[in-house]
């Protein structure tokens, strides 16, 4: 545990900080899984209106440097492709790496 008075108020700091990042990791979660169902049940009004809105949480969450920017804007583009082609997207799988035998 921390000792010093600096030390001591920083993790005060990062709990409460911990706390606020895990409500917008939340709420973005959240948002993106309706958009998902309501573009997988069809309903074209109620799924446009998911996926502006999760657009929305997920820049204000990359704006606090909750998730990287890259991250929400992937997923954005991945909502907006499934909204304009009504075909869900499957996640691609991740490349595997190659392991090398060392002697």
């Amino acid at each position: 545990m921390a000792h010093s008075k600096s030390a001591l108020k920083r993790h005060r700091q990062s709990l409460k900080l911990r706390e606020a990042n895990k409500s917008r990791i939340t709420a973005a979660k959240s948002a993106v899984r309706k958009a998902r169902e309501s573009l997988a049940e069809g309903k074209r009004d109620e799924a446009e209106a998911a996926v502006r809105e999760a657009s929305s949480v997920l820049d204000r969450a990359a704006q606090k440097g909750v998730v990287h920017k890259n991250n929400a804007s992937r997923r954005k583009a991945r909502l907006a492709r499934m909204l304009n082609t009504g075909v869900p997207q499957k996640a691609t799988p991740a490349k595997r790496r190659r392991t090398t035998k060392t002697k």
